[in-house]
This record gives structure tokens, C-alpha cells and sequence, in this order.
């Protein structure tokens, strides 16, 4: 009789213990939610707009133009580079005494729209042509970074009139490993609905804080992030990181297009990353790969560099 007495009261204690923990963390969950709704209403009106919105698929794209050269420069981010023309600023101000630059921020990013429309290669390719034919930019050199390999190299296949070279940033590749991924994307629209994903990011430390970057273009960046970060149209993207890569092995660099690659030297990530590379622009009459002491964000540290070699690189082959 006492046993199942001293087990009831075991048992009880145990569900009161449970009760606490389920309210305390529905609690700490409420305040996180309520936290992040605050904060995105508050940031909301303190992103400032920069560059010019341009009509695309029904929707507005936003593009940063900088320079007035008689050549012009198109720059494509990496996947979740959330503030493009930001992003890139150091390198547009080493290319734009030279070049008319412009920053394409493709929907889901920067402060360009959203879209329903799924993040295949051949959609993303086609938002970006549309964007630069408003513009009225028929001839240009294309550079991008990290994916932007992928789109990029789907661009210049399907408009070859239109890209005098083509310049990588780090840029993937199609047969790099490890893009067979299935990421968790429900788990990570989870994590951005309930406003743990802005928690964990202030947690793991201002990814900002050493880059040449002055105080509020950091604090913008940071506020673009919390909106972009892990939003409906990237996570599309994302979903169809797999298939764009697959789909991209059919493809060459053009023969006869220029092709300069500007690698981190030691990518720990990716095996074979130079050869890899190298291997892309073996059958290319104009191609040079050259590779820095960097991150992935090689533009971040080595502007300086990279415009100067890209200039030197497109003076030789003239």
C-alpha cells in the first residue's frame, strides 16, 4: 500500500516537472515569436533603398548600377547572399572607374521581390535577362559568384551574343561534390517562422564584424538578412540545388568565350576544387585560373586584386 502511494506521488512530482518544462519552453517560444515579429516590424522601416527597381515576370527586381565605362560589368551573388549590391560594394568601387557595374538581385534577395515561381536555372536565367533587356544591356561581361556558376554558365550557353566573357568568383561548378543534398527545408521554414533562426544567428556572433564594411552598411545587411534569410523563394531555390547541378552537366564553357576564374586557394569543403576548374575551360582559347589565400567570399578581402587581374586579363586578349 505504501509502495503504490510513494509511486503516485513519484509520478505526480514527474508530471508537475514535465508541465513546468512544456510551459516554460512554450513560454520561451511565445517570447522569441513575439520578439521576432517586433524586431521585423521595426527593421522593416529602417532598411534603406539603394539602386532602382526594374519590371520582371510582373514583379520588380531590384539592380544596383554604378560607373559609367563603355564596357559594362554584370554581377550574379552566391545562394543567400541576402543584400547583393552590398555585398558586392568593395568590388563595384574597384571596377566602377573603369566599368558600368551592375548588381542583379534576383527575387528573394536584396530588396528585389518574391516569387512563386520555382527556382529552376532556366527560370532564374531567363528573370536576369529579362532584367538586363529592360535596361537595355545587350553586351556585357558577366562575373559571378559561388552559384551564379551554375546560372551563369546556363546564361551563356543560351545567349551567346550577349557575354563578351565570363568571370567566377569562387563560382561552382557542375560535377563538385556533395550537391546531391535533400535539405531539411520545413525545419528551416520552421526556424524562420517561429524566430529562432534570428535567435541562433545573434548568438553565433556578428558575421560581419571583420569585413570592409563601414558600421551602417553592416547594420543594413544585418537587417536584410533577418528579412531574406531562409524566405519562401530561397527555400525553392534551394530545393532545386540538386536538380540545377545535375541539369548543368550538360553544358560547356563556349569554346571561344573568355573565362578567368578567381578561386580560394585552399577549399577544404570541396575536393579538387582547382582541378576542377580546370578542367571546365580545358577546351577554352582564352581561360586563366588564379587563386588567393581567401574565404569563399573571396571579393570581400580581395577586391583590389581581382579587379586589377580581371582589367590586365581582358587588356591581354584584346
Amino acid at each position: 500500500m505504501r509502495m503504490g502511494t510513494r509511486m503516485k506521488k513519484t509520478f505526480s512530482i514527474v508530471l508537475k516537472t514535465v508541465g513546468v518544462i512544456a510551459i516554460a519552453i512554450g513560454l520561451f517560444l511565445a517570447i522569441v515569436g513575439i520578439v521576432n515579429v517586433i524586431c521585423n516590424k521595426s527593421e522593416q522601416g529602417k532598411i534603406a533603398s539603394y539602386g532602382q527597381l526594374v519590371p520582371v515576370d510582373g514583379k520588380n527586381m531590384n539592380v544596383f548600377i554604378q560607373g559609367k565605362g563603355e564596357e559594362t560589368v554584370v554581377l550574379l551573388p552566391g545562394f543567400g547572399t541576402a543584400a547583393p549590391a552590398l555585398d558586392f560594394k568593395p568590388l563595384v568601387d574597384e571596377l566602377s572607374p573603369f566599368y558600368k557595374v551592375v548588381v542583379i538581385e534576383p527575387f528573394g534577395y536584396g530588396l528585389s521581390d518574391e516569387t512563386d515561381k520555382e527556382r529552376n536555372t532556366a527560370n532564374m536565367v531567363s528573370e536576369i535577362h529579362e532584367a538586363l533587356q529592360s535596361l537595355k544591356i545587350d553586351r556585357f561581361i558577366l562575373m559571378g559568384h559561388s552559384i551564379a556558376g551554375i546560372y551563369g554558365l546556363d546564361y551563356v550557353n543560351k545567349y551567346k551574343n550577349e557575354v563578351s566573357a565570363f568571370v567566377g568568383i569562387d563560382s561552382s561548378v557542375p560535377t563538385q561534390g556533395g550537391m546531391d543534398v535533400e535539405f531539411p527545408l520545413e525545419t528551416f521554414k520552421l526556424l524562420k517562422k517561429s524566430g529562432l533562426l534570428r535567435m541562433i544567428v545573434k548568438l553565433n556572433g556578428d558575421p560581419y564584424a571583420s569585413l570592409p564594411f563601414d558600421d551602417t552598411t553592416k547594420e543594413q545587411m544585418r537587417m536584410i538578412a533577418n528579412k531574406n534569410m531562409n524566405n519562401a523563394t530561397t527555400l525553392n531555390e534551394m530545393k532545386h540545388i540538386s536538380s540545377n547541378f545535375k541539369e548543368a552537366q550538360n553544358l560547356t564553357m563556349p569554346k571561344n568565350l573568355p573565362v578567368m576564374f578567381f578561386l580560394q586557394a585552399n577549399n577544404t569543403g570541396v575536393k579538387n576544387w582547382i582541378p576542377l576548374h580546370e578542367e571546365q575551360v580545358k577546351d577554352s582559347v582564352h581561360a586563366k585560373v588564379m587563386t588567393f589565400e581567401a574565404g569563399h567570399y573571396v571579393h570581400h578581402t580581395k577586391s583590389k586584386e581581382i579587379a586589377e587581374n580581371f582589367r590586365k586579363y581582358m587588356q591581354e586578349i584584346k
